[in-house]
């Protein structure tokens, strides 16, 4: 059997669901392939979403638990749930995965459920079933980036998707990577009462953004009781029965250490 499309988006993330869309509102028949059984991608299932979920309520426990009194608003010690944390969360994912189904059906795009693969020109497979396109678009997005020595198994060692479900708050968390996606993660597993130290190999944080900004949130950070290793490599993380040992180089040369952690977060990039 096959079906045949003016335009076939490989991916619903943020690039291929609007694609889509506006390619249906101007009057193409459209299909749009994904892997997963959501529509939405990293972003919405895995990313932005939920980790700003996470971060809006537990800034919010830390208000109740260090400032509220401050302000005169006597709460007494704060308590949090963090199932309940996390049943928001996914009710926030799913009010967003939910709203792209919706505005598929309306603009009567085709989902398709299942990994996409180009065979030939203007020929996309999914599931052993071939479907002809007119025009093809990849938007498969990305994926964690690997480090050589730290093997994540979403458990001990975990990459952003894993940080975003973990059953319990860690005693200590090692953020390897100081870019946005580790300080964000990192911000929020400080904030319910981990330890975290972040590893960066570069000589500052955020590395990407301007000079004042990256001293700014290291000032902020530090504060609120994040700790920093700059300059520093991972050579290796070994893991034991509850902790992770990670091996450290300091860039500039010089004696290697030894950090014991029960969480190891790997957000080098994606």
């Amino acid at each position: 059997m096959s079906d045949s499309f003016d335009l076939v988006v490989i991916g619903s993330g943020p690039g291929g669901y609007v694609c889509a869309i506006r390619a249906a509102q101007l009057g193409l028949k459209v299909a749009c392939v994904e892997k997963d059984n959501t529509l939405g991608g990293t972003c919405l299932n895995v990313g932005c979403i939920p980790s700003k979920a996470l971060l809006s309520v537990s800034e919010k426990y830390e208000q109740a638990a260090h400032q509220f009194g401050d302000l005169g608003i006597d709460v007494g010690k704060p308590r949090f749930d963090l199932k309940k944390m996390m049943t928001h969360k996914e009710k926030v994912v799913g009010a967003n995965t939910q709203g792209i189904s919706f505005l598929f059906k309306k603009n009567k795009v085709t989902h398709i459920i299942g990994l996409g693969t180009i065979t030939a020109p203007g020929e996309v497979e999914v599931t052993g079933k071939k479907i002809q396109a007119k025009n093809i678009v990849i938007a498969t997005g990305s994926e964690s980036t690997p480090l050589p020595g730290v093997n994540v198994d979403e458990k001990q060692i975990v990459t952003s998707t894993g940080a975003l479900s973990l059953p319990h708050v860690p005693a200590s968390m090692a953020v390897i990577g100081g870019g946005v996606i580790g300080l964000e993660l990192g911000t929020v597993w400080q904030r319910l009462g981990a330890k975290v130290t972040v590893i960066e190999f570069l000589d500052r944080i955020l590395p990407g953004n301007d000079m004042e900004v990256s001293k700014e949130m290291k000032k902020i950070l530090s504060k609120q009781g994040m700790e920093f290793k700059l300059s520093t490599k991972v050579m290796a993380a070994e893991k034991g029965k509850d902790k992770v040992t990670l091996t450290l180089q300091p860039s500039a040369g010089g004696t290697e250490e030894k950090l014991d952690v029960e969480t190891v977060l790997l957000a080098i990039g994606r």
